[in-house]
């Protein structure tokens, strides 16, 4: 029988786990802060009358992040996860600091690039993975993801007051200030990270084969496709359909996403403690999928909208709070900083492509179009995710 002490997190895996995912989640957070409001207000500057524009400013951040994780994470495991982390987030403060200072959209769109050559999000992962042992790992790893979600969450309800009180430009300059405060983090609260053991070769083909591994890689793709073409139109709908000015929209978030909690927590826990995750996590694609086709059809004014996002909200947060748990339980030992490179540009190239997809959609087609759109990206992830297998609790 195990000994208490073996089963409890240390002080230290605690520490290490609650910090990085608030690095996590401060960087996560100067990135969806600009979603509710960017499309709408980018239109005010020089050139923003673009919706192709707008989409590709939007997307911009996540091409750079696809671009740069692998190096970025290979670069972690050869210099230090610390310096590569602080490396990231100077550049995300920086890119802050260009589209804060931005007089078109095309300077914009330049601040978005340097946004996003800071690509830390594997480096953080395998810090975690290099602080935490084999049996509380999974822990940590949904602590982090679960940081996602509920960031996602908070900034819509912030940003539009946000906006109303600081413009567009005020809400860059605040993400560069949470930057700095994800470094002050990393150095006054992160524990040292340990020795890190030498990379195998043949790693990176060791992922692609992994079918298991690649199913959840392209279900991160497709997420995050959908997730930012459906933010290139809904401040637009809510604002032309549902009559409420952009600084107002957060009465219609914050009811919706304090409910989807409510929701949220009891399926997670269904999933984890009844060994129904493969169930919860199909069921939670399906329900966004129902929602694109409800929003594309949306009538009844802001209530009608209100009940669709909520349902959003239910189906995101389930799969945002799950699926970087299932990761953490099949991705090789020995392949770590790899796995998560790969994984982390995925989800990256998401945001690029939802972005550039949703604006050109959005310009040629209509909001409506956006919807089916996001509607055919999730039943193509459903039926990826079909042949997952349920990952096994670690004993």
């Amino acid at each position: 029988m195990r000994s208490p002490a073996r089963e409890a997190m240390s002080t230290d895996e605690r520490r290490a786990g609650g910090a990085l995912a608030a690095i996590f989640a401060l960087r996560m957070l100067g990135l969806f802060l600009v979603l509710p409001v960017f499309a709408s207000a980018a239109q005010h500057l020089p050139g923003g009358e673009d919706l192709r524009w707008v989409g590709l400013a939007l997307g911009a951040y996540g091409l750079t992040q696809a671009v740069l994780q692998i190096p970025f994470g290979m670069a972690s495991d050869r210099y230090g996860r610390k310096p590569v982390i602080v490396v990231g987030l100077l550049l995300f403060a920086a890119g802050s600091i260009i589209a804060a200072l931005a007089t078109d959209i095309v300077w914009l769109l330049a601040g978005r690039i340097v946004q996003g050559a800071g690509a830390i999000s594997a480096a953080v992962t395998a810090l975690a993975a290099d602080l935490t042992r084999e049996e509380h790992r999974t822990k940590v790893m949904a602590m982090i993801g679960s940081s996602i979600g509920l960031v996602f969450a908070l900034s819509l309800v912030a940003a539009p007051p946000l906006y109303g009180w600081l413009g567009l430009s005020g809400i860059f300059w605040l993400t560069a200030l949470l930057a700095a405060g994800a470094i002050a983090l990393l150095f006054t609260v992160v524990p040292p990270a340990p020795p890190r053991p030498p990379a195998r070769p043949g790693a990176f083909g060791e992922v692609l084969r992994d079918g298991q591994l690649m199913r959840l890689n392209a279900g991160v793709f497709l997420m995050h496709m959908m997730q930012t073409a459906l933010w290139v139109t809904v401040p637009g709908v809510l604002s032309r359909d549902g009559g409420l000015p952009l600084a107002s929209h957060w009465q219609v978030y914050l009811p919706a996403v304090l409910l989807s909690f409510a929701v949220m927590v009891p399926a997670v826990i269904q999933a984890e403690r009844h060994g129904r995750m493969k169930a919860v996590f199909l069921g939670a694609i399906a329900l966004l999928f129902v929602v694109q086709l409800g929003l594309g059809l949306a009538a009844g004014g802001v209530w009608g909208l209100f009940v669709w996002l909520l349902l959003f909200f239910v189906g995101f947060n389930v799969v945002e709070a799950t699926q970087p748990s299932w990761i953490s339980r099949i991705v090789p030992p020995h392949a770590k900083g790899t796995a998560l490179g790969l994984y982390n540009t995925l989800q990256s190239l998401g945001l690029f492509a939802g972005g550039m997809a949703g604006g050109l959609i959005a310009q040629h087609h209509g909001t409506w179009a956006v919807h089916l759109f996001c509607a055919l990206l999730a039943a193509l992830w459903w039926l990826l995710s079909f042949g997952l297998r349920a990952p096994q609790r670690r004993r």
